[in-house]
């Protein structure tokens, strides 16, 4: 079976350093579509001369720009040119992601473009309200406290959102004055080169460029870059820590969204069809490909055999297939090693002594693309590699547990902590549950939501720092004290 292209891609796509073509100088880089496995376009991948070339280009419009300067107001006018920019091409954009992602079409439109445009408005509001500090209580003197730019951000982002997520740093980075050198996934660069060819006519020359290619490469030559002063990443833990390691070379602070392995807790209080269809949703929204799934699904155990084999019958109805189908609700995986990868794991719950309960296994039937079926297992225990590794995939690991206290500790006993979710009627259970979650979000009998104005990211490997309003001005922003006396005060005559 051979499913259309959402669109015809640039047979190549390069970066852009004050809105030209970049130097490249690395090699050519296959882009696929998932749907059916065939290349579409080529990327020319920026090796370290060419990063070099967007610092400079961003180090120049910080240090001799207008972007820093502008007033606020200002600022707040282009930020909502860039999202009606996003507005007005939503329909391109979204067939680009859908072209290198995979990802369901309708979704791309109804809800990552929408927030990929709510990013910039949400930031220009944001600057709109931010206020100063003044401290008069020390008697003569008036102190106040202003927030400045950092610099040249360094903006890092996945394959499995590229846009919704992109958007987000993007935002906020240059929302408080930045300018910025983004690095899309070297899968998924086709709809983040559009936009921020498209943005180009919006922004000051240099504010926003954009390098292509690996990150042993591409990568790794823009966060050692002594020109970075700062470092946004979203994606895998180890590359986190990686990214972490170079920038302390050079003292940057840095953000880490990074992997996930979330609990999602269902008492027998919980409402059982909410609970099973935020169960469902949250792990096979998004092709599965997400840090936030609920990848674990602990029940409690006397609904457990119930629930699970509710889960069980929807989840072999889950319509999996053309990501252009109005009907389609799963898509293909990103690429090829990782669909090998999640399907791998059907083999570990075995050899762990788990239970395969629906799925594990390629959709030969859809062509060769990377389909597979929705999938899930009983653990044997919280111990199991299932229920241990970030998969990132739709693929959910079934717990049973007995009580409070077994479930918190279950969700706690993991080396990450992005989210939990908890379903429960019951609010003494769900307030007996809630503070004790190890997890930089908690989400009561709703799935995934997301409050920018709230802190967003993880404890332990899940990240480090967070994301959202006041976060973000915390982060993009450096703090400078002034003080000024009221009238002049007496000096000590040194040498008189």
């Amino acid at each position: 079976m051979t499913f259309a292209l959402p669109i015809t891609p640039p047979s190549r796509v390069a970066g852009l350093v004050s809105g030209k073509p970049s130097l490249g100088g690395g090699v050519d880089l296959p882009v696929f579509y998932p749907a059916t496995g065939a290349q579409i376009s080529t990327l020319t991948e920026d090796d370290a001369a060419a990063v070099d070339a967007a610092v400079l280009a961003a180090r120049a419009a910080f240090d001799r720009g207008p972007w820093p300067g502008l007033s606020v107001a200002k600022r707040i006018e282009v930020l909502e040119d860039c999202r009606d920019t996003i507005l007005a091409n939503v329909d391109e954009l979204a067939r680009l992601e859908c072209a290198a992602t995979g990802l369901v079409l309708k979704e791309l439109k109804a809800r990552h473009m929408l927030r990929a445009a709510s990013n910039f408005r949400f930031f220009g509001e944001y600057i709109s309200q931010a206020a100063g500090q003044s401290y008069t209580q020390t008697e003569g003197y008036m102190t106040y406290v202003t927030r400045e730019p950092v610099g040249v951000a360094a903006l890092i982002a996945p394959w499995n959102a590229p846009i919704a997520l992109a958007t987000m740093k993007i935002a906020a980075a240059l929302a408080f004055g930045n300018t910025a050198v983004l690095k899309p996934s070297e899968q998924t660069p086709l709809a983040l080169a559009r936009l921020v060819e498209l943005l180009q006519e919006v922004l000051p020359e240099g504010v926003l460029n954009l390098v292509n290619g690996r990150g042993t490469v591409t990568g790794a030559a823009l966060v050692a870059h002594p020109g970075v002063d700062l470092i946004s990443f979203t994606g895998g833990t180890e590359t986190g820590r990686s990214i972490m390691s170079a920038a302390g070379r050079n003292l940057v602070p840095c953000t880490m969204e990074l992997g996930g392995k979330s609990a999602n807790i269902i008492f027998a209080s919980a409402d059982p069809d909410r609970a099973l269809d935020g169960a469902l949703q949250g792990i096979f929204s998004n092709n599965g490909q997400q840090c936030l799934a609920g990848s674990r699904i602990l029940v409690e155990r006397p609904i457990f055999d119930d629930f699970v084999a509710r889960f069980r019958d929807r989840a072999a109805k889950v319509r999996v297939g053309d990501p252009l189908a109005d009907e389609t609700e799963v898509g293909p995986l990103a690429s090829l090693s990782h669909m090998n990868r999640v399907l791998s794991f059907a083999d570990t719950a075995r050899e762990d002594g788990g239970s395969l309960l629906i799925g594990g296994t390629r959709r030969d039937d859809l062509g060769e693309g990377y389909f597979i079926s929705p999938t899930a297992v009983l653990a044997r225990s919280n111990a199991d590699r299932c229920a241990q590794q970030e998969i990132f995939g739709p693929f959910a690991t079934f717990i049973p547990f007995d009580g409070v206290d077994e479930a918190v500790a279950i969700a706690n006993d993991t080396a990450f902590g992005l989210v939990s979710y908890v379903w429960s009627d019951h609010m003494p259970t769900v307030m007996a549950t809630t503070p004790r979650l190890r997890s930089g979000v908690v989400w009561v009998n709703t799935p995934m939501m997301r409050e920018l104005r709230a802190p967003f990211g993880g404890f332990k490997t899940s990240g480090v720092g967070r994301e959202g309003g006041a976060s973000c001005e915390a982060f993009y922003t450096e703090e400078k004290t002034t003080t000024i006396p009221l009238s002049p005060p007496p000096l000590r005559r040194f040498g008189a």
